[in-house]
């Protein structure tokens, strides 16, 4: 059984990839994500941000309106809002690049955030997804292209696992100080990448579609 997504568009994109939303997915835009989503044709579910990228409060039912001064971005907001709904998969537009190169980095917390609470956050750029993972692994089908790259988050990584590409890792330990784990490549076998203690941002190249 195909498992719900939650797609949550930020302001980053300069333009959206086809998003194929079924009945059960969930469609947030995020401040100035909407104007990204109003281009593309698409109407947001839910609506939630300070606005202060937008421009403007937008009018209607599924609106949030969330205070300038807060502790989180609104992104994170919206992904809380889907986790209350029940959603543990999460694909996000516009949380990578653009201007902020802060926000990418607050991003990729959210992710490992996420990871840590058993979902699963990615991250989409252009032809670049960073996701994560937390005690535990992801797995790549056959026909993989390009390069993918795993760096610890929030501390060290212990036993970190490598299959199925070029470099082989067994049990390794990474330090956030090290560069070990950056510039793998696929080898067009399926490939698995596993921690048993701690959190990793995988980084890899693909189109969205790439996801399902």
């Amino acid at each position: 059984m195909t498992v719900p997504t939650c797609f949550i568009v930020g302001a980053a994109p300069a333009q959206l990839p086809t998003i194929e939303k079924r009945p059960s997915d969930l469609l947030i835009a995020a401040d100035g994500g909407l104007d990204a989503c109003r281009a593309a044709g698409l109407v947001p579910d839910l609506i939630v941000g300070d606005f202060d990228s937008l421009g403007a409060v937008p009018a209607g039912d599924n609106v949030v309106t969330l205070p300038v001064e807060k502790d989180d971005t609104d992104t994170a907001h919206a992904l809380t809002l889907a986790q209350a709904r029940g959603f543990r998969r999460f694909v996000l537009f516009g949380a990578l690049g653009g201007e902020r190169i802060d926000h990418s980095f607050a991003n990729f917390a959210l992710a490992a955030s996420a990871a840590k609470a058993g979902c699963r956050c990615f991250l989409v750029g252009d032809r670049t997804i960073v996701t994560a993972i937390h005690n535990g692994e992801c797995r790549f089908p056959a026909g993989m292209q390009g390069d993918v790259s795993v760096f610890p988050f929030g501390g060290k990584a212990k036993g970190v696992t490598e299959e199925g590409l070029k470099y082989t890792l067994c049990r390794a330990d990474l330090a956030g100080d090290c560069a070990l784990g950056v510039s793998n490549a696929f080898t067009g076998d399926a490939a698995r990448i596993a921690v048993e203690d701690g959190t990793l941002l995988i980084f890899y190249r693909g189109e969205y579609g790439a996801l399902y």
